[in-house]
């Protein structure tokens, strides 16, 4: 396992941007452009993104037509990945794939390179190659852990995505509530379990996917969630949310994948939000973004 990282330091990010530019010529790398909207809540400068409706339909279309109209058996995008969307070889288990849908620039998906169910586990090897990318520039890594926590592939699949999340303001929107060293934080108004990562773990190196790995397992257990046994492995007994960032780790229990229609990620409880349309950012707008977030993980507001 001591040389299983392939990526080579400092190749990263050219390899994305070179990927990107050569995916939106080919076409298959179809960004999304969004009308942005920033909606503070709770000492919390919430990004709220909405979905250009011209870009939309465009986008709607190719991808209709490259798939067809009806999808008759459930396919896997990633086995294999599209070669114009894989961006590098991280390690013998991970391949770092392009969001073919993207909203931002550098939207990493870091994809198991054999099949493994969303509702697995994460293992060291996971955190390793989380890790690897990590190192190569300022982002923000993300899991979410079943269909409830608004994942949308069953095959393991880890996301990256290019900090800062929004112009101004911390990296992290909801930063400013993530005081302490855990294992909760006390301005949080969502259930969750939150701790703080040891410089020592901010590697790629089997020690600190351990050492991760470990404080992950103690994350879930606070939360709720417990490791089940199935198949030779374990996976998960509830949906739930996984953020990374460089020094902290934030996990929170998922009810509901959907508040009205408006579709919750980890990135909501970042403070990053995305809707399909006005009517839905009307709504976000009358609920505001922290009582979405309260529904949607089972909290009493």
């Amino acid at each position: 396992m001591a040389n299983d990282i392939l990526l080579k330091a400092g190749t990263l990010l050219p390899t994305i941007d070179e990927r990107m530019r050569a995916a939106r010529r080919s076409g298959a790398l179809q960004s999304i452009d969004t009308e942005q909207e920033v909606m503070e809540d709770v000492g919390v400068k919430f990004l709220v993104r909405m979905v250009s409706s011209l870009r939309r339909k465009e986008a709607e279309k190719r991808h209709l037509a490259s798939v067809g109209k009806v999808i008759k058996k459930p396919t896997n995008p990633f086995l294999p990945p599209e070669p114009d969307l894989t961006v590098a070889e991280i390690s013998r288990t991970h391949l770092a794939v392009l969001n073919k849908f993207n909203v931002l620039d550098r939207h990493l998906l870091l994809v198991t390179r054999g099949f493994e169910h969303q509702e697995t586990l994460l293992t060291i090897e996971d955190f390793r190659a989380l890790f690897a990318c990590m190192a190569e520039y300022g982002s923000l890594g993300f899991y979410n852990g079943g269909v409830a926590a608004g994942a949308s592939q069953i095959h393991k699949h880890l996301q990256l995505v290019p900090l800062p999340l929004a112009p101004n303001g911390p990296p992290v929107p909801m930063e400013p509530l993530l005081e302490g060293s855990g294992p909760t934080c006390p301005r949080l108004p969502f259930a969750h379990a939150f701790r703080r990562l040891a410089t020592s773990i901010r590697t790629s190196s089997i020690e600190a996917a351990a050492e991760a790995r470990s404080l992950y397992l103690h994350l879930l257990e606070a939360a709720g969630v417990d490791a089940l046994p199935k198949d030779g492995g374990w996976c998960q007994s509830a949906p739930y949310n996984l953020l990374i960032a460089r020094d902290w780790m934030l996990l929170v229990p998922r009810v509901e994948e959907h508040f009205r229609r408006v579709s919750i990620n980890a990135l909501g409880f970042a403070g990053s939000l995305f809707v399909r349309d006005k009517e839905h950012l009307d709504l976000v707008r009358r609920v505001r973004p922290m009582g979405i977030l309260q529904a949607v993980s089972g909290s009493t507001a």
